[in-house]
């Protein structure tokens, strides 16, 4: 069935999404242990939580994406960057069904752990998994590693917190405060500061804000984000969730359902263009500098291919058929559906 056109009255049953994988033709690669980091990750998921709802995990495959966007990172690293994506995605699970002080209770009992990994308790499970991992980053990770994670990880929760309350009012933002919101909810930029970490970089402060850095750090973010409101419309279109890009400028611009993912499309392959152009025009800033600011940017490249691949693998946007979809680019649309809440 081809995609409603946007001058359809019939609420479309299928849409077409744009062919992004040609668009990235950058190297793809995954690490040996991905199968070892996925088994152990999922079990430290899962350690001592009965309660903890593995139907939402099931499928999800985090291992074999971190196993690509950190290919080659050292064992303990690669198992400490799986342990945080999928508490993130834990995390992104969660805040669906959170108020905004829900989101406010558990910011508090991440970011005082964070502070304060020696000395703060709390009787929530968020607490011994974000000593777990927090402790380990801190073995090896340098102060401005450490520092710009606190900073991402306060970002990514006033951002949640600010999409629950848009979900509350029912609001859809602007396309401008989505996108600068956007930059915050995919958790992107904690993921950035573990390839520092991931890597054993030690890169200055001025360096990581000097204005090409931090746009290619913007691109790589758009081009993640942006593509992920593609690939996971139709699960939140089902649950009627709107803090979507595609919502957004169906709901500014007054386009139809396929053209808006069409203008999305072309969002991300600008997003793309700017990372390729900013990657070819970095300053040199001395040998050693300029050595762990290449590896730097090479982990946001595999991040970028590893992220638009593994979204046809996991089981979470396309269920089983993400190869296919991958083949077709055609994506038969659910029926709206209660959306469950998930258990804390």
């Amino acid at each position: 069935m081809s995609p409603a056109s946007s001058t359809s009255r019939i609420a479309p049953t299928a849409i077409r999404i744009p062919d992004l994988v040609s668009h990235c033709t950058f190297e793809l690669h995954i690490d040996r242990n991905h199968k070892l980091v996925s088994a152990e990750s999922k079990k430290w998921l899962f350690n001592g939580d009965p309660d903890l709802d593995e139907a939402a995990f099931h499928g999800l495959e985090a291992g074999r994406l971190i196993s690509m966007c950190y290919f080659n990172a050292g064992y303990p690293q690669l198992r400490v960057c799986t342990d945080f994506s999928n508490y993130l995605f834990h995390l992104d699970n969660l805040s669906d069904d959170m108020d905004d002080r829900g989101i406010d209770n558990v910011a508090n009992v991440v970011m005082n752990t964070i502070h304060h990994p020696h000395t703060y308790r709390s009787p929530a499970r968020l607490n011994r998994m974000t000593k777990d991992f927090y402790k380990r980053i801190m073995q090896t990770a340098s102060p401005g590693t450490c520092r710009r994670f606190k900073e991402t990880m306060k970002l990514y929760f006033q951002a949640i917190q600010q999409q629950a309350l848009d979900r509350a009012n029912g609001t859809i933002p602007d396309l401008e405060s989505y996108i600068t919101l956007r930059r915050d909810t995919s958790g992107c930029k904690p993921s950035w500061v573990l390839i520092e970490y991931a890597y054993h970089l030690n890169i200055p402060d001025e360096v990581m804000g000097h204005p090409i850095i931090c746009g290619i750090g913007e691109a790589t973010n758009d081009f993640v984000a942006w593509s992920n409101d593609i690939f996971s419309y139709d699960v939140e279109q089902s649950k009627d969730q709107t803090h979507n890009m595609i919502d957004v400028i169906m709901h500014e611009q007054g386009l139809g359902l396929q053209d808006a993912i069409d203008l999305v499309g072309d969002y991300c392959k600008r997003a793309l263009d700017r990372f390729v152009h900013d990657r070819a025009n970095l300053p040199s800033l001395g040998p050693a500098i300029d050595a762990d600011v290449r590896v730097y940017v090479d982990g946001l490249t595999r991040w970028m291919v590893g992220s638009l691949h593994w979204s046809f693998e996991t089981e979470r946007y396309f269920g089983k058929v993400g190869k296919q979809i991958k083949a077709t680019r055609l994506v038969n649309l659910r029926t709206k559906t209660v959306h469950a809440q998930v258990r804390v």
